[in-house]
């Protein structure tokens, strides 16, 4: 018998965020083996790895756990399986990380990706209350209004979005229900806007997006005590997404970011 499982690491901001953004895993039978198929969903390079968390009695060709760059809309085999033994069982698990692998950010300067009047910064970096991991401590909290445009802070291509989640709130246990917008910058790195509000996003995967365009509105949804903006530049770091540091400007300078 063969299960397959899905889980995507994909927002930062909990392990199933952009699923359906990103990654499907399909098991198709033929003739006695079963194949294992996956298609790259999102707009952008992904990184999948597939492994089995129960193996009994079973081969495959090649061996797993395997892991595989798609590029965009790319649908790839990544393991062809067949039974070996009476009995045998497996259960696949498909993992997925976007952007491509290992890329270095450059040191740009980035706008607010705001309007400059009307917010306030609230978290910086390594913020106590949810910037400490690794995929967030380099976020920033830009505080404002219900309803106020996101701009792009940077050219870019988006890589997911999601703009169907309604509830937000201070649990932890809302982590995965940020409505967001991802952006895949040219060196690789990618902006993560969130917290966006209900049917709040203006963009898909696969745009094209310019700075200062607006991506859609901001919201609470998620894991948020009240309206505002988590922005944060991410890396792929093989696998699992890492915040790096940068600088943005506003209205007065620099923002005090650290």
């Amino acid at each position: 018998m063969i299960r397959a499982l899905v889980l995507v690491a994909a927002a930062g901001l909990g392990p199933s965020a952009a699923a359906a953004e990103l990654a499907q895993l399909s098991v198709l039978r033929q003739g006695q083996e079963k194949v294992a198929v996956v298609v790259n969903r999102s707009g952008a390079p992904v990184e999948v790895e597939l492994r089995a968390d129960v193996w009994r009695g079973m081969d495959s060709e090649p061996g797993l756990p395997q892991r595989r760059v798609l590029a965009a809309g790319e649908q790839a085999t990544l393991a062809r399986i067949w039974p070996v033994a009476e009995g045998s069982q497996v259960e696949l698990r498909l993992s997925a990380v976007p952007g491509p692998p290992h890329a270095v950010a450059r040191d740009v300067v980035y706008s607010l990706p705001v309007e400059e009047s009307g917010f306030t910064l609230g978290q910086g970096f390594h913020g106590g209350y949810s910037h400490g991991d690794e995929a967030n401590r380099y976020a920033i909290d830009l505080v404002v209004d219900e309803g106020t445009p996101v701009l792009a802070a940077r050219d870019g291509v988006v890589v997911a979005a999601m703009s169907g989640h309604a509830e937000g709130g201070a649990d932890r246990a809302l982590a995965d229900r940020a409505n967001f917008v991802r952006v895949l910058h040219q060196d690789g790195s990618m902006a993560l806007y969130a917290h966006l509000q209900e049917g709040g996003v203006n963009v898909r995967a696969g745009d094209r997006v310019h700075l200062g365009q607006v991506l859609g509105y901001a919201g609470s949804t998620g894991f948020s005590s009240g309206p505002h903006l988590h922005f944060s530049v991410q890396v792929n770091g093989g696998m699992w997404l890492v915040s790096v540091p940068f600088r943005m400007i506003g209205p007065d300078g620099f923002l005090p970011l650290k």
